[in-house]
C-alpha cells in the first residue's frame, strides 16, 4: 500500500515539477522584460519549488533501499533530510532573494514601468495561477485520498502542498503589487509585495524544516498508538507489568518498539522465548508498521516509581531475551 502512495506521490511531484520548470522561465522572460521586482521574486519562487522537487524525487528513491549492515534499521529517515533540504532551497532560493528585490525596489533601482511591459507581467502571473493551482488541486486530491488512514506524515507530499500554496498565495501578492504600481506609478506596492512574499516563503520554510528536523532526531509514535502497544503487551498472559514503552519512527511504514517487562513468577527459558515471539507476532499484526519490535526481560520499577528514585547501573534480573523478526528468526 506504501509502494502505491510512494508512485502517487511521485506523480504529484513531477506535475509540480514540470509546473514549476515552464513558470519559472515565463516569469524570468516577463521580470526581466517588464523589470518588475515582484515578478522576479516569483521567479526566484519557482526556481527554489523546481530545485526541490528534485531533491524530494531524490528522497523518493534513497528512502526505499533495503537496510543493510550499515544501516540496520534502513533509509526510511533519508525523506526528511531532502525535505530538510528542500526547506532550506526555499528559505535561501526563496526568501531571501525576495527580500533583495524588496530593497530594490524600495530604493528606487526600479522606474516608470511601461504599461505594456506591466500588462505582459500580469498575463505571465495569470498562466502561472492556472498552473499553480491545477498542481495545487492534484497534492489535495491525494491528501484527501488519504485522510481516512491518518495525518499526512509523508514530507514529499507535505512539501509539494505546502509549495503549492504559497505558490498560489505569492502569485496573487505579486499581481496585487504589479497592478498598484502600473495604476499609482509608484514601486513601493511592489515592495510591499516583495517583502511579503519573503516573509511567506520563510514561514513555510521553517513549518518544513521543524518538521523535517522533529523526525530527523527521532519522534515516538501518537500517544495513543503507544497506549494501545502497552495495553496489548501487558494483556498476554506471561506480562505482570510493562515497565516502560519505547516507540521511535524509523520512516513511514517504520515503527521501533522497545519494551522493558516483568514476568509472572514460575515460568521456564522454554516459556519465556515462546512467549517473546508470540507477543511481537501480535504486535506486527496488529500494527504493520511496527516491524522492529524488542523486548527486555527484567525485574524493574515501574514507570513512575522509577522517575521517584534514580537507579543505580546494573544487571539486569532475571533472563535477557533476545530480540529479532516476529517469525522467531535471531
Amino acid at each position: 500500500m506504501t509502494e502505491k502512495s510512494d508512485r502517487r506521490t511521485r506523480i504529484t511531484v513531477l506535475v509540480a515539477l514540470a509546473a514549476n520548470l515552464v513558470i519559472a522561465a515565463a516569469k524570468t522572460v516577463g521580470g526581466l522584460v517588464s523589470g518588475s521586482p515582484a515578478l522576479l521574486s516569483e521567479a526566484a519562487h519557482s526556481v527554489a519549488d523546481g530545485v526541490n522537487e528534485v531533491f524530494l524525487l531524490t528522497s523518493l528513491r534513497r528512502s526505499r533501499r533495503p537496510a543493510d549492515g550499515k544501516h540496520p534499521f534502513g533509509y526510511g529517515k533519508e525523506r526528511y533530510f531532502w525535505a530538510l533540504l528542500a526547506a532550506v532551497g526555499i528559505f535561501v532560493m526563496g526568501g531571501c532573494f525576495s527580500f533583495f528585490q524588496g530593497l530594490e525596489a524600495l530604493g528606487g533601482a526600479t522606474g516608470e514601468k511601461s504599461y505594456t511591459g506591466y500588462a505582459a507581467g500580469l498575463a505571465v502571473l495569470g498562466v502561472a495561477l492556472l498552473a499553480e493551482g491545477a498542481s495545487l488541486a492534484r497534492a489535495l486530491y491525494q491528501v484527501r485520498r488519504r485522510q481516512g488512514t491518518g495525518p499526512v506524515r509523508d514530507p514529499a507530499l507535505r512539501t509539494v502542498l505546502a509549495e503549492d500554496g504559497a505558490a498560489v498565495v505569492g502569485v496573487l501578492l505579486a499581481a496585487a503589487g504589479m497592478a498598484l504600481h502600473m495604476t499609482t506609478g509608484d514601486a513601493v506596492y511592489e515592495a510591499a509585495a516583495s517583502f511579503s512574499i519573503s516573509l511567506l516563503l520563510v514561514y513555510v520554510a521553517y513549518r518544513l524544516g521543524r518538521d523535517a528536523r522533529t523526525q530527523l532526531v527521532g519522534e515516538a509514535a501518537d500517544p495513543e498508538l503507544c497506549e494501545s502497544i502497552r495495553a496489548l503487551v501487558g494483556a498476554q498472559p506471561e506480562i505482570d507489568n510493562v515497565a516502560g514503552l519505547l516507540t521511535m519512527r524509523l520512516g513511514l511504514d517504520s515503527l521501533l518498539v522497545a519494551a522493558r517487562v516483568d514476568l509472572v513468577p514460575g515460568l521456564e527459558s522454554e516459556e519465556v522465548e515462546l512467549a517473546c515471539v508470540r507477543i511481537k507476532r501480535s504486535v506486527r499484526k496488529t500494527w504493520p508498521q511496527a516491524d522492529q519490535v524488542f523486548l527486555d526481560i527484567t525485574e524493574a520499577p515501574s514507570d513512575d516509581e522509577e522517575r521517584q528514585e534514580p537507579r543505580e547501573l546494573h544487571e539486569p534480573q532475571g533472563l535477557p531475551v533476545a530480540t529479532g523478526r516476529a517469525d522467531g528468526t535471531r
